[in-house]
């Protein structure tokens, strides 16, 4: 009896912890906790019931399953394909794909895995787009690239509740051979400028020295333009003064003269004297001479010797002014050009020469 009764206790507490540890287990998988950044699709006994909210949510146990969708967004890795370009250059190309689950239930019965899906599509389109492009347009045009390839994955992936937020190839790589080519092709560019520029330096240089030439000729030409000026001024000056000097003398010889002769005539026993009619003209001669003065007689002024006209001409006294005003005009400008040292007046050196002579 005592043998019966433990094995019925025994029994009772066997199935008791069994119930216990059903309870438990019931309990566990009827209450199922969503992350505040995914979603779950609900299963019971192969139907899909519900989309399984952030939170505590209670489901029936032991027949239920929940699949697990994360909303955020997710990065995904195209892996290499290589493909042929439209010149027939062959690449390689590898490129990122971000995408985002916007309807789990969608993602959940339209597709089997969309990562799956969306990874095989992105590589069949990367293919494609490279493969309508050239070889300089696959390695510049990186945002035309990653644009088509968005644009062909969107129309699908809505439909799976998947959207393709962005996508950006990585790099387009030539084949080996292709990549020799443009090396080649790079360093023969780069000597063609470099030869351009040095070309264009020399060029520049020869400009810039011929331009020097060219001033410095202009500047050695205008000083000695400037010499034969101050030569030909001293010339003109120097003439001038000869004239002057010349008329001067002339004029003091005939004075001179005449008192002599009167003095000799004065000399003359004889009472009885002729006198020339010029003898009124030479005795104011010979006044102006000693004082100075401009006096008059009669009311015009006394006569001086002068140059016969074929003497004026011959020394060009006629055209000293005219000469004398393109000297100091070309002297002004000379001036003007070596910096502002100017030259000293013509008129001012005669008239300086004329008080030094007491003229």
């Amino acid at each position: 009896m005592v043998l019966l009764l433990f094995d019925v206790v025994d029994t009772v507490g066997f199935v008791g912890l069994l119930f216990l540890a059903i309870a438990i287990v019931a309990v566990s998988s009827s209450v199922v906790i969503v992350q505040a950044y995914e979603k779950r699709a609900l299963v019971v006994l192969g139907s899909f019931r519900r989309l399984l909210q952030p939170g505590i949510n209670f489901v029936p146990p032991f027949v239920s399953k929940t699949y697990q969708y994360d909303m955020r967004t997710e990065t995904m890795d195209v892996p290499s394909q290589e493909a042929i370009t439209r010149d027939n250059s062959p690449v390689t190309a590898d490129a990122v794909v971000y995408i985002r689950v916007m309807d789990a239930k969608r993602a959940f019965l339209e597709v089997e895995d969309y990562r799956r899906a969306v990874s095989n599509l992105a590589q069949t389109t990367l293919r494609a787009v490279i493969g309508d492009m050239e070889l300089d347009e696959t390695l510049s045009k990186r945002t035309e690239i990653n644009a088509r390839i968005r644009k062909e994955l969107d129309e699908p992936t809505d439909q799976w509740g998947i959207r393709v937020e962005s996508v950006e190839v990585r790099e387009v790589m030539p084949s080996p051979d292709v990549q020799d080519a443009m090396e080649q092709q790079t360093a023969a560019e780069r000597r063609r400028r470099a030869m351009i520029l040095e070309a264009q330096g020399e060029r520049r240089s020869d400009i810039e020295r011929a331009q020097g030439d060219k001033q410095s000729n202009i500047i050695r030409a205008q000083g000695e333009k400037q010499s034969q000026i101050l030569e030909a001024q001293g010339d003109a000056i120097s003439t001038v003064l000869r004239a002057k000097s010349a008329e001067s003398m002339g004029e003091r010889a005939v004075i001179d003269k005449g008192m002599e002769t009167l003095a000799d005539m004065g000399e003359s026993p004889s009472t009885t004297f002729v006198l020339p009619q010029e003898l009124t003209s030479l005795v104011g001669r010979y006044g102006k001479h000693l004082t100075g003065s401009d006096a008059r007689t009669d009311g015009e002024p006394l006569d001086s010797l002068e140059f016969d006209d074929e003497t004026r001409a011959m020394l060009g006294l006629d055209d000293i002014k005219e000469i004398l005003g393109e000297i100091d005009a070309e002297i002004e400008a000379a001036s003007s050009a070596a910096g502002g040292e100017g030259v000293q007046d013509a008129d001012a050196v005669i008239e300086e020469m004329d008080e030094q002579r007491g003229f």
